[in-house]
């Protein structure tokens, strides 16, 4: 997932703007984290079921596990719930598909197929619909169930029926005012509504509800960085910490250290993301050390370093062009300024800035012409 913003494609409306209409996107985070407790009902037979309760789970014997009893319902949810936090939806979609037609009479089974039917980035209307009869099905067999309770909620908010998803967010918590998964649905549905005091407020809760939530940490930076505030680094700095591994929420913070002037800690986060394996991190890491040195740092042979490291990754990375030409026109190399102007347009037509900037230079002497920069 890529939550970085071009500064270049800004001008089609706020920050604010884009990111409430981004709140679907973010969503699945607050669907996806279940903390899944397994209890084991309706193996195929007891001397089956002795075998595997036995047998403690972990996503490293789950395969195998399932391998030796391919027809376990607990084992299929298990898995299916671990995929699901993983965001694998595909996979997770096998499991709690299979697990759902094997024991219709499961809750467990019935709410993991609901929830990775509207998790899913291809859900159509048809599986919110579908999604919310089945939750609806587990509300009539457990009324105080808290996560199908949310999970209606959650389709009354696809189909932008806030106020029947805030009815049953208040249900919920009229059962567990400590749900924390209910403030975080609260806070989706207000951003979605343009309250934005009241999504901050909501998403605090749900901190302050579990001060390892990650995911209400990130949100809350989200929405700082899009109104401007500084404070949204903090909050960044705070989601990983807790999620240390998640080189997502480190571009995320260095971005927004870079846009805030902590010049030295996003290039050391930067540094890191360099480093990473996903070409994606990669490429970005080197591109705005670039972007630092040209623009802040004004040191155009580092700049142009940096670029080159950035396109060795991603040679199809038409920022890195745009930059690096601007680099070559300002040290006066005119020609190496068009040809890479040329691979910017040539890798994405629609990137009118490096035809802007490669006919200012034919008409224009350097000293007339300003860099126009671009920055993911």
């Amino acid at each position: 997932m890529n939550y970085g913003f071009r500064r270049y494609s800004e001008q089609s409306g706020s920050r604010v703007d884009r990111f409430i209409l981004a709140t679907f996107v973010y969503m699945k985070w607050f669907f996806a984290i279940v903390f899944f407790s397994l209890v084991f009902a309706g193996i195929t037979s007891c001397e089956e079921e002795k075998e595997v309760t036995e047998t403690k789970i972990t996503a490293s014997n789950i395969d195998s596990l399932i391998a030796a009893h391919p027809d376990s319902v607990p084992l299929l949810i298990w898995r299916g719930e671990y995929r699901l936090k993983e965001y694998q939806h595909n996979l997770a979609m096998q499991d709690a598909a299979k697990a759902y037609r094997m024991d219709k009479s499961n809750l467990k089974a019935k709410v993991l197929f609901a929830d990775v039917l509207i998790n899913r980035a291809e859900r159509s209307p048809q599986d919110v619909s579908n999604a919310q009869y089945i939750f609806m099905d587990v509300l009539k067999k457990d009324k105080k169930n808290l996560r199908a309770l949310v999970g209606v909620a959650a389709t009354y908010t696809f189909q932008q029926d806030f106020e029947k998803s805030f009815d049953y967010l208040n249900r919920a918590l009229r059962i567990d005012r400590h749900y924390k998964y209910a403030y975080v649905l609260k806070g989706t549905n207000y951003m979605a509504m343009g309250r934005m005091d009241d999504a901050k407020s909501s998403y605090e809760t749900a901190v302050q509800q579990d001060p390892n939530f990650y995911e209400g940490y990130f949100f809350l930076a989200n929405i700082y960085e899009a109104e401007g505030n500084p404070q949204c680094v903090q909050y960044y700095q705070n989601a990983l910490e807790l999620r240390p591994h998640s080189q997502e929420i480190r571009y995320k913070l260095a971005y927004a250290q870079q846009m805030f002037d902590k010049i030295e800690d996003a290039l050391s986060n930067y540094r890191v993301l360099a480093k990473d394996t996903m070409d994606f991190y990669s490429n970005r890491g080197y591109f705005h050390q670039g972007h630092i040195h040209q623009f802040v740092n004004a040191d155009v042979d580092s700049a142009i370093h940096y670029y080159n490291k950035a396109l060795q990754v991603e040679p199809r990375h038409v920022e890195s062009w745009h930059n690096l030409g601007t680099c070559y026109d300002f040290i006066g190399n005119k020609t190496k300024a068009l040809q890479s102007f040329a691979k910017a347009v040539k890798y994405n037509p629609e990137f009118t800035l490096s035809q802007e900037y490669a006919d200012s230079i034919r008409l224009l002497p350097a000293n007339d012409r300003r860099p126009k920069q671009t920055q993911e």
